[in-house]
């Protein structure tokens, strides 16, 4: 269910997940995640699917969805670009946080309206909101349920970029041309050094010095300092 109609395209290294509603993810260096048409990135669960679910069902719903899904792509040491276009609401916008970064177009509306439900965000919600906008904006966005235009959600540092609806997957495609250039070794080192600062049970601090000193045995390290003192630019092979 969680994989059904996952719409995915590639060009050179660059992956684009179109959610249509299981498709083989390519091998790639970045991938970016956005929605098909303009409307919705993704509006947010069916709710027939769990409106007569037991107590037990609700947590393992839950469970699963975190574990299979947003936490699987919050941990992926290949960079994943949320596009959110339109409509990003409930396990929609938990989903975007869930990537490594997001980009939104101005028609953008984004929010958790789980509570007008009588349920609470659970794909990771209550925790990854307060990490990126604060404690008391995420408390606010939670309880009443509103919902944030692009803009305001790049003013909360919830996402990282606006653009015109159709400018926003050029955008996309510029940032992670930019991503591909560079050691997807280190990148991926990068990526589980930052994760760990929000882990309760790592020392991020640790980890970055553990992540830094495992780059000194990789080809990438190798080939990226030998490319500086040459004057050229480096040949990655992921290594």
């Amino acid at each position: 269910m969680l994989f059904e109609n996952i719409l995915v395209t590639q060009t050179d290294s660059i992956a684009v997940v179109t959610i249509n509603r299981p498709t083989k993810l390519k091998t790639v260096r970045v991938i970016i995640l956005t929605g098909s048409g303009e409307k919705a990135f993704v509006a947010g669960a069916d709710i027939s699917e769990f409106a007569d679910f037991s107590v037990a069902q609700g947590s393992e719903l839950a469970a699963q969805g975190q574990e299979l899904v947003f936490d699987f792509i919050q941990n992926l040491t290949t960079p994943v670009i949320a596009a959110i276009n339109g409509f990003a609401l409930g396990g929609g916008l938990e989903l975007a946080m869930a990537c490594h970064f997001r980009i939104a177009s101005d028609n953008a509306k984004m929010g958790l309206p789980e509570v007008t439900l009588g349920v609470i965000p659970g794909y990771g919600g209550t925790q990854r909101l307060p990490q990126l906008v604060g404690k008391g904006r995420a408390m606010e966005l939670i309880l009443t349920a509103n919902m944030l235009t692009g803009q305001e959600a790049l003013a909360c540092g919830l996402v990282n970029h606006v653009a015109p609806v159709d400018q926003l997957l050029e955008l996309a495609h510029a940032l992670a041309a930019k991503i591909a250039k560079n050691s997807p070794v280190a990148i991926g080192y990068a990526i589980q050094a930052v994760n760990a600062n929000f882990d309760k049970e790592k020392d991020g601090y640790t980890a970055e010095i553990e992540a830094f000193g495992s780059c000194f045995g990789t080809a990438d390290f190798k080939e990226g300092t030998t490319a500086f003192l040459e004057k050229r630019k480096p040949e990655f092979q992921g290594n």
